[in-house]
């Protein structure tokens, strides 16, 4: 490629990543945003954005309000229907699932909640014959368990206080068979809303500390990837009141 046309397409992806800087710039709750509050949230100078939000403005994805501040236009909503409608939450669950998987050795899965059950969702399998056999679409009661702990503290709105003490991911051992360990960590869906549980399982013989302590960062990042893939937000936790 010519030095010319190459510098010319750099340009171009470095002017389409701005313009999406300044698409992502809104935030849940933002009616309009003016020039300058787009200019502290992205970063980038008010002409540059204002250049921008021309383009945009002609192809429907911003309008300019009366008082010079900038709201999204109906391109976005349009794009939105879109992907709602296109959506399958298990093409984005599994390769979660399968990355656990390979990372940890144990099995992992993803449930929600069915009133006061919790449904397996999606699962693949640990590659050991020692583990514990539930089935996709296995409805489980909502016990003490990691997976109903969290599936029943992240459900309500607003968060029960309780919440701001959980150490995440949530651990626990035997609490629905005695031989049975688990770990799971919420996954949230757009405004904010409770997905459902991302767990990993495994026998309590090789749940060992060690185990525990290198899985639990793992499931935790996996968990802010699902929560991102799938277009989600983590709520606002309750604040631990002072003593």
């Amino acid at each position: 490629m010519e030095k010319g046309k190459r510098r010319s397409a750099l340009e171009g992806v470095a002017s389409a990543d701005r313009a999406l800087t300044v698409l992502s710039a809104f935030r849940k709750g933002d009616r309009a945003l003016s020039l300058a509050a787009l200019a502290e949230r992205t970063g980038l100078v008010k002409s540059t954005i204002m250049r921008l939000a021309i383009s945009l403005e002609e192809q429907g994805y911003l309008a300019r309000e009366d008082d010079g501040a900038y709201r999204l236009d109906a391109e976005v909503l349009r794009l939105g229907m879109i992907y709602t409608q296109s959506f399958r939450l298990d093409a984005h669950v599994i390769p979660v699932l399968e990355e656990l998987v390979a990372r940890t050795g144990e099995t992992a899965a993803f449930y929600v909640r069915r009133g006061e059950q919790r449904l397996c969702l999606h699962r693949v399998d640990s590659p050991h014959l020692l583990r514990m056999h539930v089935r996709v679409g296995d409805a489980l009661p909502l016990d003490s368990s990691a997976i109903a702990q969290v599936l029943r503290a992240f459900a309500p709105r607003p968060l029960p206080p309780y919440v701001a003490t959980l150490d995440l991911p949530i651990v626990t051992m035997g609490a629905t068979d005695p031989h049975t360990g688990a770990m799971a960590a919420p996954v949230f869906g757009p405004g904010d809303k409770l997905a459902g549980a991302l767990a990993l399982s495994a026998p309590v013989i090789r749940w060992t500390p060690d185990a525990q302590a290198a899985a639990r960062p793992i499931l935790a990042e996996a968990a802010m990837a699902l929560t991102r893939r799938i277009g989600g937000e983590l709520p606002e936790r309750p604040r631990v009141a002072a003593e």
